[in-house]
């Protein structure tokens, strides 16, 4: 193409009332010429102002004008992306803008994974505790077994709180915004506290497999994982809320209930993930060296007391089971927050798998620790 004409104009083309009722123009309609064509292909590249602002997962779409049949076409145009939202790639001449979705997109069955997942997770949580509390007596024979079923105990309590918080804000837009930050804080608390209690797990079996003549008492373990376990998330906590004011935009968001993510290191929800990067993290590490003392046959090393032996072998299993899929269920629940559902079908694949492991994460409890434990049935 040796020149290329360009009009730009504010005079919108009228459209079908159809496409009007779901979409709007976002920006100013761009009208390209060409003169003296020595190609027959055309690439046309704009980059456009936008009118207004795109909400977070809200459909865009790069169109021409089709004077045939006198209505906006996406053919030949391509849209680049929530990365660059004004940008269009086009290839032929026409007259071209954006359209924007009036309402955010929404992934089909979602609500009903999330009602029927999370109910049956609740259930399966209380069952778990039920049991627990029937048989209590006749597991805690160790001081291994002890802490692992307080701590199993405290971990269904936080993901049973956490769930039902859960379950109330799975529609952000009908909370208020006082009842969606009490929420939000919520299961901030719980879910941290779940991982905390299982780092208390990981530290204290780690203690008795490392220094076996050195015991700890019974109500010693539970002083350190009350503290490790609700005292650490309350200050983190603590401290988020009050260094972003409980705002929304700073502290949550009031479109998904939860945490804000703005971009890498920044928004409140890295208080969340950094603390479960670390405790995953330390939980691996305590279990490859528990492992190997376990595995160690040599007389000064081993764990002299057969019970303890097998309690540890026990709560090994169990850290070594929730780690992963606590731990997977929360990089997934940070593409959530990553991905624009524009994005395509990553993003939707991405939800669909936060909602799935999150929502069945009590029914997974109750498996490993209660039904699948001889211990205990």
């Amino acid at each position: 193409v040796n020149s290329l004409t360009v009009y730009c104009s504010l005079a919108l083309h009228k459209n079908r009332p159809a496409l009007n009722e779901k979409t709007v123009i976002n920006s100013i309609v761009v009208s390209t010429t060409v003169e003296n064509i020595t190609q027959n292909k055309v690439s046309v590249d704009i980059i456009f102002p936008l009118l207004s602002q795109r909400r977070r997962h809200v459909k865009m779409q790069c169109v021409s004008w089709d004077n045939i049949t006198r209505q906006w076409s996406d053919k030949g145009c391509k849209w680049q992306g929530a990365h660059d939202e004004g940008h269009c790639i086009c290839e032929h001449l026409s007259s071209f803008a954006i359209l924007m979705s009036k309402e955010p997109l929404e992934i089909p069955g979602m609500n009903e994974i999330t009602l029927v997942g999370l109910s049956i997770s609740v259930m399966s949580l209380i069952i778990s505790l039920v049991i627990q509390v029937i048989v209590w007596n006749g597991v805690v024979k160790s001081n291994a077994l002890y802490l692992r079923h307080i701590a199993h105990v405290n971990i269904s309590l936080c993901l049973l709180v956490g769930d039902c918080c859960f379950l109330a804000s799975y529609k952000p837009e009908v909370l208020s915004k006082i009842w969606c930050k009490t929420v939000v804080v919520l299961k901030h608390f719980c879910y941290l506290s779940m991982f905390f209690w299982m780092l208390c797990l990981s530290c204290t079996l780690l203690h008795q497999t490392v220094f076996i003549f050195h015991k700890v008492s019974k109500k010693n373990y539970l002083k350190f994982s009350l503290i490790l376990g609700y005292a650490c998330p309350f200050l983190i906590v603590t401290i988020t809320f009050l260094t972003n004011n409980g705002a929304e935009g700073a502290y949550f968001s009031t479109e998904t209930c939860w945490l804000v993510y703005i971009r890498l290191l920044q928004g409140s929800i890295h208080t969340f993930l950094i603390p479960i990067g670390i405790i995953i993290f330390i939980n691996v590490f305590a279990m490859l060296v528990v492992i190997m003392k376990l595995l160690d046959q040599s007389p000064n090393r081993a764990i002299s007391n057969e019970k303890e032996k097998t309690a540890a072998k026990t709560v090994v299993r169990t850290v070594i089971l929730l780690t992963p899929i606590f731990g997977v269920t929360w990089i997934f629940g940070f593409g959530v927050m990553l991905l624009d559902l524009s994005s395509g079908y990553i993003a939707f694949a991405v939800n669909y798998a936060f909602t799935l492991m999150n929502a069945f994460q009590g029914l997974f409890i109750l498996l490993t620790t209660c039904l699948g434990d001889k211990q205990v049935i």
